[in-house]
């Protein structure tokens, strides 16, 4: 049997990289599934020729994994009540149990102090009545992750992990949980996991598992897994795939990776144009999550999460 090469195959798209038979002659070839790089008339020529192609193959999923990594994420989804951009600190955001949104802690504060006394414990989205115990809260939740609430489905997680709300703490509970929740998109979710398996605090210590729900959690937006993924590039010696992610940490307002970002640009390792851009992209995300609510609520109880709802009593 024939072999061309990738770089042949390249420039025929229609050529079998292994025997050279084109679909002109009435086959129908299939392209390598994993790199897209060339195309096969069947299984066997496919095999043959592995061993030619298997290093342009890695070395195409290594760049296509990379342009998937290295793309900036999108920001946070807005809060339904002021519809500013959800701060990126999470004890800045307030799960709802009754009707599963999320919002900026400005909001929440904001009705608990001018709302009439009828009104206090109200959800501020939907209205539902404040919760009497710790209990209740627990059953709501447990109802929302019945519906595949991926919110949910951390908080219970967290709960079970903690010991929290009444909850026995349950590791095995939490992983599978927090596991569902990163399943059905939940970048915290995925940022703790890689938590949870670097450190093996609650179940095995896995670092490539670690390593892996990094990435995840960096791709769906979390500032702080991508900024984490930087940390671990840096230590690795890799500075240009450090400073990568932590100028797309920065854009979205994290300033742990704007100051790497700085160093970065003093120590010549970040160019001006990309030392600019992330300043202004930075100053940009900064603005939209900012609010006189929000200020009032961190002058309040600043670094702490108080849920003005949780209880009347």
């Amino acid at each position: 049997m024939s072999t061309v090469t990738t770089k042949d195959a390249d420039d025929t798209k229609n050529h079998c990289a292994a025997c050279g038979d084109s679909e002109d002659g009435g086959g129908s070839l299939k392209a390598c599934t994993a790199c897209n790089l060339v195309k096969y008339c069947n299984r066997t020529c496919q095999v043959a020729h592995r061993p030619a192609h298997k290093k342009a193959c890695k070395k195409r999923l290594a760049e296509l994994f990379d342009e998937k990594l290295f793309k900036q994420p999108p920001p946070n989804e807005d809060c339904p009540i002021c519809y500013l951009r959800l701060p990126i600190e999470t004890d800045q955001s307030m799960y709802q149990s009754c009707c599963g949104k999320m919002l900026c802690c400005g909001c929440v504060y904001a009705h608990a102090v001018a709302a009439a006394d009828t009104e206090k414990f109200k959800c501020v989205f939907c209205r539902f009545e404040g919760l009497s115990s710790d209990a209740e809260n627990i059953e709501r939740i447990k109802k929302r992750v019945e519906a595949n609430d991926a919110w949910a489905m951390y908080n219970l997680g967290t709960c079970y992990r903690l010991g929290m709300m009444g909850l026995r703490q349950d590791h095995a509970k939490a992983l599978e949980l927090y596991h569902k929740s990163a399943k059905l998109g939940n970048n915290i979710a995925h940022h703790n996991l890689s938590d949870c398996y670097q450190t093996g605090d609650i179940g095995e210590k896995d670092t490539r598992k670690a390593t892996y729900h990094r990435q995840l959690g960096a791709m769906a937006g979390n500032v702080q897994a991508r900024y984490n993924l930087g940390c671990a590039e840096g230590n690795a010696g890799n500075m240009d795939r450090a400073n990568k992610h932590w100028m797309i940490s920065a854009n979205d307002g994290f300033d742990f990776a704007m100051k790497e970002v700085q160093k970065g640009y003093k120590n010549g390792l970040v160019t001006k144009d990309d030392h600019v851009k992330t300043v202004r992209a930075y100053g940009n995300s900064i603005d939209e999550m900012k609010s006189n609510d929000r200020d009032r609520y961190a002058r309040y109880k600043p670094g702490r999460r108080v849920n003005f709802s949780a209880n009347k009593n």
